[in-house]
């Protein structure tokens, strides 16, 4: 008998470290859209420059937005002052391309920083909640299969509950094969797909869980 629970489907869209399809977001966006599912989208500034078409896709086919800062470098390698300027360049790209502020969410890169409280103070001052995520099953993992990641993304969120975050990522073959079982999986599952607005305050991870 299934119950009742919310999860919230976030992807990081950033500039991968290995070969990966051109149209990868966009048929993400295009599974998305066909199933009905909003999701949140942590953009990365640099991305949004350079995919500007795909970025304002995500905001108008109702999906929200974040900033996964600009270069995309661990946080806790950087000076306080160049964290900041990090975070308000890819402010300043992802409002230019999407229209919306990605404020108030926050995803630092690689999860680095994410419970380091110099970064955080950097973070909050400019606005912004710093959110991991309960459920990664590697989908950036080239040995990761759509079949596993997409078994695995199932079973934690179930395991985690309610308000559960699933970290995936825009640019991995197998995330875009996976993404309707993980759907399906979950849907038959009990649960509701939300966007991060959607879910209550308490149950959102700083970091990785």
């Amino acid at each position: 008998m299934s119950r009742s629970f919310r999860v919230a489907l976030t992807f990081d869209a950033e500039h991968p470290d290995r070969p990966a399809r051109p149209d990868g977001a966009d048929g993400l966006l295009d599974r998305l859209a066909a199933a009905g599912v909003r999701s949140t989208w942590f953009v990365q500034g640099r991305w949004a420059e350079a995919h500007p078409t795909t970025a304002r896709r995500i905001v108008g086919d109702g999906h929200r937005v974040g900033n996964h800062s600009h270069y995309h470098a661990r946080l806790s390698l950087l000076r306080t002052a160049a964290i900041a300027t990090d975070i308000r360049a890819a402010e300043a790209a992802i409002a230019e391309a999407t229209g919306a502020d990605p404020r108030p969410w926050f995803r630092c890169p690689f999860g680095d920083g994410a419970r380091n409280a110099r970064i955080r103070a950097v973070v909050e001052r400019l606005g912004y909640r710093e959110v991991g995520w309960h459920v990664d099953a590697g989908d950036w993992d080239p040995a990761r299969s759509s079949v596993l990641v997409a078994r695995d993304v199932v079973r934690m969120a179930i395991a985690a509950g309610d308000g559960a975050v699933v970290l995936l990522h825009a640019w991995p073959d197998q995330t875009l094969a996976a993404l309707p079982t993980i759907i399906g999986g979950l849907r038959e599952a009990g649960a509701s797909l939300v966007t991060l607005d959607e879910l209550p305050t308490d149950r959102l991870p700083d970091g990785a869980e």
